[in-house]
C-alpha cells in the first residue's frame, strides 16, 4: 500500500523536474541566442571603432598634408623681389624694402674724395647770345656807344628747336655731245625709296625696341612726340630685323670671344614674344654681354643658343639644374642665397638662417679685404674658422629641419610618386651641404664673384 501511494508522488514529482529542466534549457537557449547576439554586435562595435579609428587616422594624415600645403602656398603669397628671386615688377604688396647689405656706418650721399660729375662748359658752343648793357643802373646815362667787356658766362644745353634733318639726294643727269647719250649718275646704295628715314631715325627706333624693350606701340608713339616722326611697328621690326642681319658676323665674335673668359655669368629671365612665354639667356663678362632669346628655359634653350656647350671656364649662376653637365666649372650665386635666407629667417622664423647670412657677409667681407692688402689666398687660419662656421650653421638647420617621410597610402589619400616634398629651408640645406664648395668658390678663387654681378633675374 505504501508502494502504491509513492508512485503516483515520484511520478509527480519527475514531471515537474522534467518542467522545470525544459523551462531551465529555454532559459539558457535564450540567454545562449542573447550571448549570440551580443557577441555580434561586440564585434560589429569593434570593428566600426577599428573603421573610425583608421577613418581619423587618414583624416589625420590629410589634414597634415592640408596644413602642409597651406603652409607651402603662404610661403610662396610671402615671397617677393627681398626674400626670392622674383623680379621687384612682381611684388604685390608694397613693403618697406629691405637691404641684404650690413650697415656701413658713413652718411648717405658722396663721400669724402669722390669726384663730382656736374654739368661743365664747354669751350666752343653751337650759339652765342651777348645780352648788353643799354644804360646806366645808377644815373640812367645811355650806354649804347660805349665799349664793353664779357663779364660772366652762362651756357644751357638743351635740344635744337630744328628736330629732323631733311637731306635730299639729286642724280644729275648729262647728254654727250658725241653719241647724244643721256648719263644720270647713280644714287647712294643706302638711298633706294623717293622718300625714307635715315639711320639715325632707324639707329634710335631698334635702340628703343632692342635696348631699351620699349614695346613698339610707344616707342612709335614716343618718335612721333619727340621728334614728329610717323613709324609704324612693322617699320620698326623691319628696322630691327636688318640691323639683327647685319650683327650677325659681330654676335659670332662676341660669342668666340665670350668663350675665352675664365669668369662667365649666366642667367635666365622671362620675356613675351607674342603670347607665348620665352626666356632671355644672359653670358656676361665684366665687359661683354650676349642676350639670347628661346622658348625654353632650360637645356634646349642653352644648347640652342651655343655658348654654354663649349665654355670651359667657371660660371657663376642661380643654381638652376639645367646647367649642371657641362664642361664648365661652377660657382653658385650668393645673392640668390642671401633672399633665400632672408625668406627663412622672416617667414619660417629659423636663426640659423640669419646666422648664414651673417657668415656669408663675413665671408665677403673677409675676401675683399685680403683683395686690398694684395694677399692672394685668404689666411688658413681664417679660412679654417670661417669653414667650421659654415659647417656648424649647416648641422644647426638641420635640426630643426628633418628629412621629411613618404607618408603611408591609404584609401582617403593617395600617395604620391617619387620623394616626399620637403620644406625650402630643407632643401636649401641640401644645396649648402651637397654644393659646399660651389656655395664658397668665391672664398677659395679670388677671380669668382660673390654674385653674379647684377645680372640676377
Amino acid at each position: 500500500m505504501q508502494l502504491q501511494r509513492w508512485i503516483p508522488i515520484c511520478y509527480s514529482s519527475s514531471m515537474i523536474i522534467d518542467e522545470e529542466l525544459h523551462h531551465l534549457r529555454q532559459e539558457n537557449h535564450a540567454l545562449r541566442t542573447t550571448n549570440q547576439t551580443l557577441r555580434e554586435g561586440l564585434r560589429e562595435a569593434i570593428h566600426a571603432i577599428e573603421s573610425l579609428q583608421q577613418q581619423v587616422k587618414d583624416l589625420e594624415g590629410v589634414v597634415a598634408f592640408q596644413q602642409e600645403r597651406l603652409k607651402t602656398l603662404e610661403g610662396q603669397q610671402a615671397k617677393d623681389s627681398h626674400n626670392s628671386s622674383l623680379p621687384p615688377s612682381s611684388d604685390r604688396f608694397v613693403r618697406v624694402p629691405k637691404s641684404l647689405r650690413k650697415q656701413s656706418g658713413k652718411k648717405p650721399g658722396g663721400q669724402p674724395g669722390h669726384k663730382g660729375h656736374a654739368l661743365r662748359q664747354i669751350e666752343a658752343p653751337d650759339e652765342i647770345l651777348i645780352h648788353q648793357v643799354a644804360s646806366c643802373a645808377c644815373c640812367h646815362q645811355d650806354l649804347e656807344t660805349c665799349s664793353g667787356r664779357i663779364a660772366e658766362r652762362r651756357q644751357v644745353i638743351d635740344l635744337p628747336t630744328k628736330r629732323l634733318w631733311v637731306m635730299e639726294h639729286q642724280a644729275e643727269e648729262k647728254q654727250c655731245p658725241v653719241c647724244f647719250h643721256l648719263t644720270r649718275a647713280s644714287f647712294p646704295a643706302d638711298v633706294q625709296a623717293p622718300t625714307q628715314y635715315g639711320t639715325g631715325i632707324q639707329t634710335i627706333a631698334t635702340y628703343l625696341v632692342a635696348g631699351q624693350t620699349v614695346p613698339y606701340a610707344r616707342a612709335s608713339q614716343l618718335l612721333h612726340d619727340l621728334f614728329g616722326v610717323h613709324l609704324s611697328p612693322a617699320s620698326m621690326a623691319g628696322f630691327a630685323a636688318r640691323c639683327s642681319q647685319e650683327l650677325a658676323e659681330w654676335e659670332t665674335q662676341l660669342k668666340a670671344t665670350i668663350l675665352k673668359a675664365r669668369v662667365l655669368h649666366q642667367d635666365e629671365t622671362g620675356m613675351r614674344v607674342g603670347k607665348e612665354g620665352w626666356w632671355v639667356h644672359v653670358c656676361a663678362t665684366s665687359q661683354l654681354t650676349h642676350y639670347g632669346a628661346h622658348l625654353k628655359r632650360g637645356r634646349a634653350g642653352m644648347d640652342a643658343i651655343g655658348i654654354a656647350p663649349l665654355f670651359e671656364g667657371i660660371s657663376v649662376h642661380d643654381g638652376l639644374p639645367s646647367y649642371q653637365g657641362y664642361r664648365f666649372t661652377e660657382a653658385l650665386c650668393n645673392v640668390h642665397h642671401l633672399r633665400d635666407l632672408t625668406f627663412v629667417e622672416e617667414e619660417l622664423k629659423q636663426d640659423w638662417a640669419k646666422d648664414m647670412k651673417d657668415l656669408l657677409l663675413d665671408m665677403k667681407e673677409a675676401v675683399e679685404q685680403a683683395r686690398v692688402r694684395g694677399q692672394p689666398a685668404l689666411e688658413k687660419a681664417i679660412l679654417a674658422g670661417l669653414l667650421t662656421r659654415y659647417d656648424q650653421i649647416v648641422q644647426a638647420g638641420y635640426r630643426i629641419n628633418p628629412l621629411v617621410e613618404k607618408p603611408p597610402k591609404t584609401k582617403q589619400y593617395k600617395r604620391l610618386p617619387g620623394r616626399p616634398k620637403q620644406s625650402p629651408a630643407r632643401n636649401l640645406l641640401d644645396r649648402f651641404s651637397t654644393r659646399k664648395w660651389d656655395v664658397l668658390r668665391f672664398l677659395l678663387d679670388f677671380t669668382v664673384p660673390f654674385d653674379t654681378n647684377g645680372i640676377c633675374a
